[in-house]
């Protein structure tokens, strides 16, 4: 392979004056002993280096960091950060007091109007609303109080004080719950199985939704725990559901915890709220409980605010690369002014874009040089993860055939592997799996003339629809990328 600056290597192996796979830039770089081999051509695309946008992985733009002023919520309108490379999820964290400030009435505008501006760039949407904040005194509306749910008054750090600063709900007390119940049904109602929404946080028990109450009102206990969770379970069916890793306690290491089992066994994934809190080697505290669920499900890393990690001297580029590498992260946070986070940390950026989620390559296609209409044909191509963590949402690989005019000729898909089932590696380690596909174009119908036809590689669906970002020139703006072109020959003798 050549270095990322040279976006595709085609080595010919092609008969004297045969009409041959042609590319835009193709190399003069023949195999050794292979230029007599056949009609056959190869095609080892370059990755580009480029960041990724895709489905299930990126880095998750904190628009409201449950205050509503910070960060993304300062933009203008029309700022959506476009220059901040891979990021793909704006996340809305919020106080459930500021969506239903009076009992029935929802101002769902709070979460929309940003999401549709980020929707419109085709980019999803991550929500956590919450019951517990210790800068509000009542992240629950206060109406739900008066309604007769009982709870407590509390300081931070102090614990709970019949003149404090904040209150929470006793998290099972039965007012509380009848009414909670009836705002996460209407806020299912919108966002559940949303495709623009892709996770929500399990984030209605305890202090900022992180599943602790040490530092509050000291309710913690595995049954709270789980009864929030089941409330989710039963309103959000479709949408991936997450929880913090403190629901198994802020600085406990290890493997197996109740709590993360029985999320994990729900089909609920993990979220680490900590990284970087403080300096190594007490960075991060949950690497090992995130093994469990990272083959399954991905698993969602949000940084200390990057300000107050600098503060404390915690903050590390190297540890928050190595971070992603540790939990096998699909979602990383930008959890402070994202401008000031990247002019700052642009190179680890870049190599976290290198790592984060899956990177799904073809590492070499090979085919014949030639094809007759409506006769079968072969195609061997090689294909890798360079990320960490699996493709989650799958998908398929295909190549698409093109008439000059941009018309597409054929599609053919091979929907016997799905390259979700790709294993990860370590960084440029990443295991290839090779395959064999056999394909036909013409058969029968539509009409194909022969001719010199585009070819096109992509991964999505079974009917060829792309979905997945791959890392290679000349994208066709759906997500295909061209490879080079080949000769259609009529199949008459």
């Amino acid at each position: 392979m050549k270095a990322l600056g040279i976006a595709i290597l085609i080595v010919f192996r092609l008969l004297p004056n045969s009409g041959g796979l042609h590319a835009a830039e193709a190399l003069p770089a023949v195999k050794p002993n292979q230029a007599e081999a056949g009609a056959e051509w190869v095609v080892q695309p370059q990755d580009t280096g480029a960041a990724l946008v895709n489905p299930a992985m990126g880095w998750t733009l904190h628009f409201y960091s449950n205050v509503p002023k910070n960060y993304g919520s300062m933009l203008i309108p029309s700022d959506t950060v476009d220059d901040f490379p891979g990021l793909s999820t704006v996340y809305l964290r919020l106080p459930w007091a500021y969506l239903e400030p009076r009992e029935g009435e929802f101002n769902w505008a709070i979460l929309d109007t940003p999401a549709q501006r980020w929707i419109a760039k085709g980019k999803r949407i991550a929500l956590r609303l919450t019951c517990s904040e210790g800068w509000l005194k009542f992240a629950t509306p206060e109406w739900v109080k008066a309604a007769g749910a009982k709870g407590t008054f509390w300081n931070m750090g102090e614990g709970r004080d019949p003149n404090g600063k904040a209150w929470d709900p006793f998290f099972d007390d039965p007012v509380f719950l009848k009414k909670l119940d009836r705002f996460l049904a209407a806020a299912a109602a919108r966002y559940d199985g949303n495709p623009n929404v892709e996770f929500i946080d399990v984030g209605t028990y305890g202090l900022w939704g992180e599943g602790h109450t040490h530092m509050s009102s000291q309710q913690d206990s595995f049954e709270l725990k789980k009864l929030h969770i089941d409330l989710h379970l039963q309103h959000f069916k479709k949408t991936q559901l997450c929880i913090s890793d403190d629901f198994a306690g802020h600085d406990q290491p290890g493997v197996h915890f109740p709590i993360t089992d029985y999320a994990l066994a729900k089909g609920v994934t993990l979220r680490d709220d900590s990284i970087l809190v403080q300096p190594a080697p007490h960075a991060w505290y949950h690497a090992e409980m995130a093994q469990a669920f990272w083959p399954k499900f991905p698993v969602i890393l949000e940084h200390e605010h990057y300000g107050s990690s600098k503060q404390r001297q915690a903050w590390d580029p190297d540890l928050l690369l190595r971070s992603v590498e540790d939990y096998h992260a699909s979602f990383l946070s930008i959890h402070w002014w994202p401008r000031e986070l990247l002019e700052q940390n642009r190179e680890v950026i870049h190599q976290i874009n290198l790592r984060l989620g899956y990177r799904l390559h073809p590492v070499e296609v090979i085919g014949p040089n030639s094809v007759k209409i409506g006769k079968p044909f072969q195609v061997r191509w090689t294909w890798a993860n360079h990320g960490v963590a699996p493709c989650y949402p799958g998908g398929f690989p295909a190549l698409t055939l093109k008439d000059k005019a941009g018309g597409i000729v054929a599609v053919l898909t091979d929907e016997d592997f799905n390259l979700r089932d790709l294993e990860t590696g370590p960084a440029g380690h990443g295991p290839v799996k090779p395959l064999q596909s056999s394909f036909t174009v013409g058969l029968i119908a539509p009409t194909t003339p022969p001719g010199t036809v585009d070819v096109f590689v992509s991964v999505g669906e079974r009917d060829g629809t792309p979905r997945i970002a791959l890392p290679l020139p000349e994208d066709d703006g759906q997500r295909r990328y061209r490879l080079g072109s080949l000769d259609l020959q009529s199949s008459s003798p």
